[in-house]
């Protein structure tokens, strides 16, 4: 994970060596050695994946000020929006994420909570699935991601009858996710309590184009305001369909995913008419540095 970037981008390199010394530990190195259930432990993925977003982005030299209108993030990724914005350095976003990793996995024993995928289920069927499973335990909808896929979670056993029940209410198939905690639910509410005190004690500024946060679907930049949603994010739905739908009313014809190539799939499922670029490998940070220059 990042290796090629690194071997040809020395700007990708100072990220992934700047996350390393901030996080006191060799990431990078696990990220390109592994091993791969280390990395995928989500107190490391978190950071990980963040770093490299922005070793693309600063691969790319991109000018969000200059040439964006609006930076979005799903779930972590709405740190990754942050930093690249300006609103969090990249030490700062890296031990952030980390904690939040680690408080999220904490929040619940292992083996109680889980979450699946709902395919060819939107938000209405997605809700109406997720209320006729609950029985008095957390079956939330986490994720709304485009009108053909919505996540939910929360107790193991709600979201074990949620996939029995999902085809009878119109969806096509329902899949439990290799997740290690339910993630934006109520169980998540000591995770939230721990982020609250760590973003207090973190300098927010505001960012250079406006974010639209995941838990309103709507521009945010006041950085006070900012440190509210994050908080909220942590229990509360990602609204990412309708983020898009709203950013797509309010002009955006051009969606660039950085460090990606799955919410460009969604977004295009969303905004069928929109352009859509990924930016991952090299040739990647290439092709659109041609365009954008």
């Amino acid at each position: 994970m990042g290796a090629a970037l690194a071997d040809a981008s020395r700007a990708a390199k100072d990220v992934f060596a700047e996350v390393d010394e901030a996080l006191g530990q060799h990431l990078f190195r696990l990220m390109r050695e592994g091993p791969e259930a280390e990395l995928t432990l989500t107190e490391n993925a978190q950071p990980a994946i963040m770093a490299h977003s922005i070793a693309v982005l600063r691969t790319l030299g991109l000018d969000l000020g200059a040439k964006a209108d609006f930076v979005a993030g799903h779930s972590l990724g709405e740190y990754s929006a942050l930093c690249a914005a300006g609103s969090f350095d990249l030490s700062t976003t890296a031990l952030l994420l980390k904690k939040r990793g680690q408080a999220m996995q904490a929040a619940v024993p292992v083996g109680v909570g889980a979450m699946a995928a709902l395919l060819g289920a939107d938000l209405d069927k997605a809700q109406a699935i997720a209320s006729a499973a609950a029985q008095g335990e957390v079956c939330t909808v986490a994720n709304d991601n485009d009108p053909s896929q919505v996540v939910i979670s929360g107790h193991r056993a709600a979201i074990e009858r949620a996939i029995a029940v999902a085809k009878d209410h119109g969806a096509k198939r329902a899949v439990l996710l290799p997740v290690s905690a339910p993630f934006h639910c109520p169980l998540m509410q000591p995770a939230a309590d721990l982020m609250a005190e760590a973003l207090g004690d973190t300098d927010i500024k505001a960012p250079a184009v406006p974010l639209y946060a995941n838990v309103i679907a709507a521009p945010v930049t006041d950085p006070d305001r900012i440190r509210e949603l994050l908080v909220e994010q942590v229990t509360g739905m990602v609204r990412w369909r309708e983020s898009i739908k709203e950013m797509r009313a309010a002009g955006v014809e051009e969606f660039v995913e950085i460090g990606g190539k799955v919410l460009g799939a969604m977004v295009k499922r969303i905004a069928p008419d929109a352009r859509i670029t990924s930016v991952v490998m090299m040739e990647d940070v290439e092709a659109l540095a041609k365009e954008i220059a």
